[in-house]
């Protein structure tokens, strides 16, 4: 008969009989205490079946032995199974039956509403927003056959309805077409560079051509005098107030012409322009005959200038440097280029090695210019792209004796890709990187060096991108070149989409004399603002009402939408900005910051009278504090304990730069590890050092009948009639109300603008047949234009690569 022992557990005998196990197997293998029925089940019972031959035999042994013990195994470890205490099912249980009730109810609830919305019917869209009501103005597209004088002209927009603008009809048209057009004319915006009064002060400008013989001069670009009958005025900033001539409108062969538009491939140039209305196009070439561009190197034909002009400015006291790390191979190239052979022009001598001879030592030495173009490395150049760049280089850099010199900052894409190692590289992407044309003109970049250069920033991916990406340090490039580049006083930082119907150089020395002269006072506060000269009247109307609205403040709704200073809601009255206004928590170089002469309140508004701006752009520079710009919070390195530094943003990175400012940039993201997002980066630098900013209120136009007060109140709807300081401010949730105009990154009505005045068919309006039976071809005043991506330009014969 089995017997138990004290522990429990059973040993089975060969004679039938249990005898208690020994006490110390069990302490040897205490995790072996079972009880045999565990392996066996029911086969080491008694049999359940009463016939059984087990119950009489005595002398049965089982067939199946028991499982000997184990040995413990070192190292490992039992395994239990924790039983939870019953409190803690039972609030689980509930937990789960809540859940499942829930989520019924969730299902009963999501059914219901599913049926009332069948019920009511497919819920409506959102209304469309108040300016998508307004009508389409329609004068914009008139022709050069319904010239009038500016001031004979009753614009279509902005009018009080009282006098009635021209009719859009062509009724007129039959009669005109019998006249003769008048002629175009020579546009010429540079100064009287052989008069007496401009050698006494300067040194003489040289001509400069596209060859090495000086034989191949570039044609002026052509206007017209007076605008299409009806044509619409601007409605944002001014012409008069820039300096800017409105008298005038360019038609695309006058404006293009010069450039290889409107005449064939065979002959040099881009084989574009050749249908439509062409009545007066010859006029273009009437002085300078059509030049074949195919063999024309812009690179030389620039450095060629600079030589020839090299007297007129200053020095910057340094020998040449390299523009960027592996760039030895474009000095090489510009040394070739300067010893080439000389016309009979250049073997004057042009001075001593200060610029200057003993009669022109007391003349005014000019400040050099650069126009960096933003580009990379596999850009697809259009014809019109190659249009673009041709007036650009020739308005600017060679008919203004290389006063502006024009450069490519082109971004290699690829990381991977050692540019700054291996100068066969560097070579191999910068030649294949711009047209035949346009070679040695380039310098290149990446992502991977400027992360070299400016090692140590925090790294936050802002919205998921890199500190050092383009997106987000689009200057980080620029800040380089500049350092690289001392010869250069000013850099306009400028991109391949943007476009100007007018003369360039017109444009440019105009905003820059205008920004020259503007005073300190008030100067922040008005650059935060879009001037409606419709609404505000004339600019000293505009200037006190600024100023007004800056030291009593407004009694305007959007000021409760205002941001939070540290908490705290803001005054109603904004301090005026004087002089440097540095973060709080952030220690600052500020021993080269200017200071103002007096207190604001003593100024008579002439400090910074005929001091060059530091930063010019077309767009405000609002405040991003407590708006809905996506990008406000974009800011690295600076301690925000106490709230973020101050701050100012311009959209469009289009603007110019001095070297001051970038020398700035520079150092502050190189030594204090500071930046911010592109387009927030030099309006905020400029702030927290003082120095001159000036928003330049270029003309805008609008492609709908906004009421002006209505407008004025939309564009400038932040704080304290500012456009930014608030959530109602017109940049970030409310930047569709920019669609209808001709600068934003967004703008809709410029490609629409461009390519029709290029001639071609858009939404079924324009082209080349209605040009020929309605008023002719488009003419417009000088616009500048913002987006122009991708236009391709209808050429003869088979397309070639350019």
């Amino acid at each position: 008969m089995p017997m138990r022992n004290a522990g429990g557990s059973l040993k089975q005998v060969p004679d039938d009989r249990y005898v208690e196990e020994p006490a110390s197997y069990l302490e040897k293998y205490p995790y072996d205490q079972r009880d045999s029925s565990d392996d066996y089940g029911d086969h080491n019972s008694a049999s359940s079946y009463p016939n059984s031959s087990r119950d009489t035999s005595g002398s049965h042994q089982p067939m199946l032995h028991a499982t000997p013990p184990r040995r413990k195994q070192w190292g490992k470890q039992p395994f239990y199974f924790y039983r939870l205490p019953n409190k803690v099912v039972r609030h689980l249980c509930c937990a789960l039956m809540s859940t499942v009730i829930l989520f019924i109810l969730l299902l009963v609830r999501m059914s219901w509403v599913s049926s009332i919305q069948l019920e009511l019917g497919p819920k409506p869209p959102p209304p469309p927003a108040q300016w998508e009501s307004f009508e389409f103005l329609k004068r914009y597209y008139g022709g050069i056959r319904t010239l009038v004088p500016r001031e004979q002209n009753i614009p279509e927009y902005p009018s009080d309805h009282e006098a009635q603008p021209a009719s859009d009809t062509n009724s007129t048209v039959a009669e005109r077409q019998t006249g003769t057009l008048r002629p175009s004319t020579p546009f010429n915006p540079y100064p009287e560079y052989t008069s007496p009064a401009y050698l006494s002060e300067y040194v003489a400008k040289r001509d400069c051509f596209l060859d090495l013989e000086d034989r191949i001069r570039i044609p002026s670009v052509h206007s017209y005098s007076g605008v299409p009958q009806g044509m619409p005025d601007h409605i944002m900033g001014s012409y008069d107030l820039l300096g800017l001539r409105n008298d005038v409108c360019f038609d695309r062969f006058g404006r293009l012409g010069p450039y290889g538009f409107g005449y064939g491939k065979k002959t040099g140039g881009i084989g574009a322009g050749l249908d439509g209305d062409r009545e007066g196009a010859e006029q273009t070439w009437a002085e300078v005959q059509e030049v074949n561009y195919k063999d024309v190197r812009w690179g030389e034909a620039q450095l060629r200038c600079v030589d020839k002009n090299s007297a007129r400015f200053r020095q910057p006291g340094t020998e040449e440097r390299q523009a960027m790390p592996a760039e030895s191979s474009l000095l090489d190239e510009k040394r070739h280029i300067k010893g080439r052979q000389q016309s009979p022009s250049d073997s004057a001598p042009l001075g001593s090695a200060t610029g200057t001879n003993l009669s022109e030592s007391a003349k005014t030495l000019l400040p050099r210019t650069a126009v960096v173009i933003r580009t990379w490395s596999d850009f697809e150049y259009t014809r019109e792209d190659i249009l673009y760049l041709r007036s650009l280089i020739s308005e600017l850099s060679l008919l203004s004796g290389a006063e502006y010199t024009v450069h490519f900052l082109i971004q290699v894409k690829d990381n991977e890709i050692p540019i700054w190692a291996d100068e066969g590289t560097y070579d191999r992407i910068l030649r294949e990187a711009t047209p035949p044309e346009f070679r040695g003109m380039g310098t290149l970049w990446s992502e991977g060096m400027m992360g070299f250069i400016y090692g140590g920033l925090s790294e936050s991916f802002y919205r998921g991108l890199p500190v050092h990406g383009v997106y987000r340090s689009t200057f980080m490039p620029t800040q380089y070149f500049a350092h690289k580049h001392p010869e250069y006083d000013y850099f306009w930082n400028w991109e391949m989409d943007v476009r100007y119907t007018g003369q360039w150089y017109h444009f440019l020395d105009s905003v820059r004399k205008w920004a020259k002269e503007q005073p300190r006072k008030g100067l922040w506060e008005r650059n935060g603002r879009f001037y409606v000269p419709s609404a505000h009247g004339t600019w000293e109307d505009f200037k006190q009402m600024v100023r007004v609205q800056s030291e009593m403040g407004t009694e305007s709704p959007n000021n409760m939408w205002s941001g939070l200073s540290a908490g705290v809601p803001q005054t109603k009255i904004d301090k005026p900005i004087w002089g440097p206004l540095p973060p709080s928590d952030d220690v600052l170089d500020t021993s080269q910051d200017p200071s103002p002469p007096t207190t604001y309140e003593k100024d008579k508004y002439t400090w910074g009278v005929g001091e060059e701006a530091d930063l010019i752009t077309f767009n405000p520079m609002f405040d991003p504090d407590g708006t809905t710009w996506l990008l406000a919070d974009d800011y690295t390195g600076y301690n925000a304990t106490n709230g973020p530094p101050p701050r100012r943003t311009a959209i469009i990175t289009a603007s110019r730069l001095s070297r001051r400012l970038l020398e700035t940039m520079h150092y502050e993201t190189a030594l204090h590890r500071h930046t911010m997002f592109s387009e927030m980066w030099p309006a905020s630098c400029a702030l927290h050092h003082g120095y001159k900013a000036v928003y330049a209120p270029h003309p805008v136009y609008i492609d709908r009948d906004w009421p002006p007060s209505y407008l004025a109140a939309v564009m400038n709807g932040g704080r304290n009639g500012a456009s930014g300081g608030a959530r109602t401010s017109v940049f970030g949730d409310r930047e569709h109300n920019f669609r209808g105009q001709t600068w934003y990154y967004n703008a809709g009505f410029s490609p629409v603008l461009w390519r029709r005045w290029l001639g071609y068919r858009v939404d079924n309006n324009g082209g080349e047949e209605e040009e020929g039976v309605g008023e002719g071809r488009m003419c417009l005043p000088g616009v500048l234009l913002h987006p122009i991506k991708a236009v391709e330009l209808v050429v003869e014969g088979p397309s070639e690569e350019i």
